[in-house]
């Protein structure tokens, strides 16, 4: 008899949030189609529901609007983990991932990151060493929890910070101009093995590059400087990775920068795979033969 196809788990939307109905099928479809060949058909759980069980291992790739429910999510982990759900990525490493101060760990440890403030409350003292340290340019603010650029803000020159986020846990980077003028790279592993890049471009005037605000994206041949960052980047996690998406932005002096580091639920861009997908469907099957409880 042929092995047995490994039980897999994606978890979806929570169906209480309507606002992610019209595009989370898209995304399945996707998944769908680069895992069939390799005889994997997935089962979809909302992630606010109970603890899955049953399966080989267990995929939070479609778990969008954890932000917005951060506690939730936080305890949804660790009611995973101490149920033994075979997570990949591993609950040790969405929990961190699920803050953007993971960026200052990376910074810390000598990765090439964007230059970062953050303030636990933030307010004007924040504002004012972030224009010390990053001169009188425009900056960016960024909740310290968010998805697709959900409550980024540029702050001009003089301008106080904005009233929404005082008070709230904020990044604080310079505005980079590399991110109008030639856009952000998304380069993406499977199992530890490069797979594919695109190129995200935002829509004239903007700065942010999802396609919900009028961005775009190409497929590319990443940099050689680009994909060096990206796999210093990586080289710096310790536990193993079923997927990974590192975006990036140049830093004007011939290197590149990470922005953010999607290990939780990131668009995966099988679309713009060469290989339809096959190594992600490879890399799924590897570690469901080899999962571990969380």
């Amino acid at each position: 008899m042929p092995p047995a196809m490994p039980a897999l788990c994606i978890l979806s939307p929570d169906p209480a949030h309507p606002e992610y109905e019209a595009m989370w099928p898209a995304q399945r479809v996707l998944l769908d189609a680069a895992l069939a060949p390799a005889g994997i058909v997935p089962t979809y759980r909302p992630w606010t529901g109970a603890a899955p069980a049953g399966f080989d291992l267990v995929l939070p790739l479609l778990a969008w609007g954890y932000p917005d429910a951060s506690a939730r999510w936080l305890a949804a982990i660790d009611a995973w983990e101490a149920a033994g759900v075979p997570l990949a990525n591993p609950a040790t490493v969405l929990r961190w991932n699920s803050d953007k101060t993971y960026l200052l760990d990376f910074a810390a440890r000598g990765a090439p990151v964007v230059p970062s403030v953050f303030a636990a409350a933030a307010g004007p003292d924040a504002l004012a060493e972030a224009r010390s340290r990053f001169g009188a340019g425009p900056l960016v603010a960024k909740p310290s929890i968010s998805a697709g650029a959900r409550g980024v803000v540029v702050i001009a020159p003089g301008d106080p910070l904005p009233v929404a986020a005082l008070g709230k846990p904020l990044l604080l980077q310079p505005m980079l101009p590399a991110i109008a003028s030639e856009g952000e790279y998304s380069l993406i592993w499977f199992g530890g093995i490069f797979s594919h890049a695109i190129l995200k471009i935002p829509r004239a005037g903007d700065f942010r590059v999802q396609l919900q605000h009028g961005g775009r994206e190409i497929p590319i041949v990443p940099p050689p400087a680009a994909m060096a960052a990206a796999q210093a980047v990586l080289a710096r996690i310790e536990a193993p990775l079923l997927y990974a998406r590192v975006d990036l932005v140049a830093d004007g002096a011939g290197g590149y920068w990470l922005m953010e580091l999607e290990l939780i639920e990131p668009q995966l861009f099988l679309e713009h795979s060469p290989d339809a997908g096959r190594n992600f469907a490879r890399a799924v099957g590897e570690a469901a033969t080899t999962a571990t409880p969380a």
